[in-house]
C-alpha cells in the first residue's frame, strides 16, 4: 500500500548552517530576515514553536518565550542546534513530520515557520497542522518564497522562463523546492482560520551586484524601509506575514514538563509514557526513541 503522507524534504546529514548560512555570503539575508521577525515576534510569550528550526539559527531571536520548541525532520540539524544552543530548560528538541505534528491541540501560544513553507508540496495541509496546535488568539509568523517577484516577472516578460509569476499555482523551482504567490497563501491561511494581521517584504535587495556595490548596514537599512510596503504590494522573493489564529478551538491544559506536550502521531492518543530514552503509547504500542535529549517522532 503507497505512503498516503506528502513527500518530506529532510537535511539529514547536510552542512547546510555551515555552506549556505556561515560561508556562504549570506550575511545580508540573515539580517534583514532578523529585522522582520523583531517588528512581527511578540515581545514575551510562554511556548513557541520554531517549525523548520534547522540548526537553531533562528532560536536566539525567541528569547521572549519561556520555553521554544524546536521541530525539524533532521536529527542532525537538531544535533547541530544543540549544540550551538546547549541542553537548556528554555529549549526542547523535536524530530517530527510538520504533516503529523506530535503535539496535543491547542498547545503554543506562538509559532514561526521561516525558510519552510516552500519545501510543502502541501502547503494547505501543513498549515491546518500548525493552527491546530495553536491556542486561539496565537501568533504565527510565516515566510514564504514568492513567485510574484520583480525578478520572475521581468523574465517572464522577456521570455526567459516559462512558468507566470501571475498565476495562483506552486512552482516547484527544483524538487521541492516550491514558489507561491502571495494571494494563494493568503487564501490559504484564511481557510486555516488564520486572521491576517501584517505583511513585510524581505530581501529586495538580495542580487549579488548590489551585495558588492553597497555596505551590508547600508543594504539592511534599505531593506528595512522597503519592508513597509509589504501591506501594499508583495513584489520581493521573500514574503513575512503576521497572523492570529482564530475560531473557538481546543487549548490544552498548562504543562512545564515537555511529556505533556505530545501526543502520538500514530494514532492522536496524548496518553504517552516516558522512560529516558523512550516515549510509548499504550494505545496502538509505538514506541518513539528519545536520541541524545532529541524526540524523535519521524516513524510512523
Amino acid at each position: 500500500m503507497a505512503d498516503p503522507r506528502p513527500p518530506v524534504c529532510s537535511y539529514e546529514g547536510s552542512d547546510y548552517q555551515t555552506s549556505f548560512w556561515d560561508q556562504g555570503g549570506r550575511s545580508y539575508e540573515d539580517q534583514v530576515e532578523a529585522v522582520a521577525l523583531r517588528r512581527l515576534l511578540p515581545i514575551s510569550g510562554k511556548l513557541l514553536l520554531e517549525l523548520g528550526a534547522g540548526a537553531g539559527r533562528n532560536s536566539p531571536r525567541y528569547a521572549g518565550f519561556e520555553r521554544v520548541v524546536l521541530l525539524d525532520y533532521s536529527l542532525t540539524q537538531l544535533q547541530q542546534a544543540m549544540k550551538r544552543l546547549g541542553q537548556s530548560p528554555c529549549y526542547t528538541y523535536v524530530a517530527g513530520d510538520i504533516y503529523r505534528l506530535p503535539f496535543v491541540a491547542g498547545l503554543f501560544d506562538a509559532a514561526t515557520m521561516i525558510r519552510t513553507l516552500h519545501h510543502m508540496v502541501d502547503a494547505p495541509l501543513a498549515l491546518r497542522g500548525v493552527r491546530r496546535v495553536l491556542r486561539p488568539g496565537a501568533a504565527f509568523i510565516l515566510e514564504y518564497a514568492s513567485k510574484h517577484n520583480l525578478k520572475a516577472i521581468l523574465r517572464y516578460l522577456l521570455r526567459r522562463q516559462a512558468w507566470s509569476p501571475f498565476t495562483l499555482e506552486p512552482v516547484e523551482i527544483t524538487e521541492l523546492n516550491f514558489d507561491f504567490h502571495p494571494r494563494a497563501v493568503r487564501g490559504w491561511l484564511a481557510e486555516c482560520s488564520f486572521a491576517l494581521q501584517r505583511q513585510l517584504t524581505v530581501s529586495h535587495f538580495r542580487l549579488g551586484m548590489f551585495k558588492r556595490l553597497l555596505p551590508l548596514s547600508f543594504l539592511v537599512w534599505l531593506d528595512s524601509l522597503a519592508q513597509l510596503t509589504g501591506d501594499w504590494w508583495q513584489l520581493s522573493p521573500s514574503v513575512f506575514t503576521l497572523s492570529r489564529a482564530v475560531g473557538d478551538t481546543p487549548t490544552a491544559p498548562p504543562t512545564i514538563t515537555p511529556v505533556g506536550f505530545f501526543q502520538c502521531p500514530s494514532c492522536g492518543s496524548a496518553d504517552l509514557a516516558e522512560t529516558p530514552d523512550t516515549l510509548s503509547c499504550p494505545t496502538c504500542a509505538h514506541t518513539w526513541p528519545v536520541v541524545d535529549g532529541i524526540y524523535d517522532f519521524r516513524s510512523a
